[in-house]
């Protein structure tokens, strides 16, 4: 049964990984008949990518804002999967449990246009807020959407509301498993709702919340790029821009794919670095992670 997955994984995620060959050339698609015909035949730069690199401001903008983005959403986004996981648990009515859950998971499957249309047409310069403003006479240029100052704050923002919902469900599974009859000798002991969620209820969950938060902190520097893109015209590319969508400029639009590449290498090396920090504050905290020490 694992074969297929398997297979998927070695042809789109271990075969890839000697195309960073073109790191250290100056790869062009024309030098040969397909892809590793032009490898072979496109002439080696040793570390001249990684060098500049190094010097590109650009790309120390685009792993500022990457850092910066990934800090918040960290911050403000990872609480909230727990938070509403618990105030869904505390819901005794099967029905209502069911129509919450349902409501919160629907924005995931939103694409990220129709959820940064939603926001536009809330708090754009011709949005529901800016009216209302308008018409209290409380401001007449209201547009956040086009505010590079709070494009963080906007981002983070259509973060929650898409995807929150969607990341209780792997809490909800670990609050399943607990013995209920900890809730009954924390009662019978005179504990009440708080102590119980705080002695019972979030040390079940710390296992998980370790190991969701080490994967979170390895996935820092990729956090995607559609979202980014979109909204790209609107606040400009020195508050938009990100690891992602600067690979993206550079190696697809541009052409550029040896320098692409290499600042793919140094994302993946950075990132295996931050799983086994993480991991490793994890361990001290008493935690599994991802994975046990020996």
């Amino acid at each position: 049964m694992t074969l297929p997955a398997v297979a998927l994984l070695v042809v789109f995620a271990y075969l890839p990984i000697a195309g960073n060959v073109i790191a250290f050339q100056f790869y062009s698609p024309y030098a040969g008949d397909g892809f590793f015909d032009s490898m072979a035949n496109s002439a080696w730069t040793g570390w001249e990518n990684f060098q500049r690199m190094m010097e590109d401001r650009d790309f120390w903008r685009a792993v500022r804002n990457t850092l910066m983005f990934s800090g918040l959403q960290l911050l403000f986004y990872f609480p909230v999967p727990i938070a509403l996981a618990l105030l869904i648990n505390s819901v005794l009515h099967s029905k209502v449990r069911a129509w919450s859950q349902a409501v919160l998971y629907l924005p995931h499957f939103f694409s990220w246009v129709l959820v940064i249309t939603v926001f536009q047409q809330l708090f754009g310069g011709a949005g529901l807020v800016a009216q209302l403003f308008r018409e209290w006479g409380w401001s007449d240029g209201f547009d956040l959407m086009t505010d590079p100052g709070f494009f963080k704050w906007l981002i983070t923002a259509q973060v929650m509301w898409k995807d929150a919902g969607w990341g209780i469900i792997v809490f909800l599974a670990a609050l399943s498993t607990v013995n209920t009859e900890l809730y009954e000798s924390a009662a019978v002991d005179g504990a009440g709702r708080w102590r119980r969620m705080w002695h019972v209820t979030l040390p079940a969950l710390r296992p998980v919340i370790a190991l969701l938060l080490v994967l979170q902190v390895g996935n820092m520097l990729t956090i995607g790029g559609e979202q980014y893109l979109i909204q790209r015209t609107a606040v400009g590319p020195g508050a938009s821009e990100v690891l992602d969508t600067y690979v993206w400029h550079r190696g697809i639009e541009g052409g550029d794919f040896s320098y692409a590449a290499a600042i793919g290498i140094v994302k993946g090396i950075f990132s295996v670095g931050l799983v086994l920090a993480a991991n490793r504050v994890a361990h001290a905290m008493g935690e599994q992670g991802v994975y046990s020490r020996r």
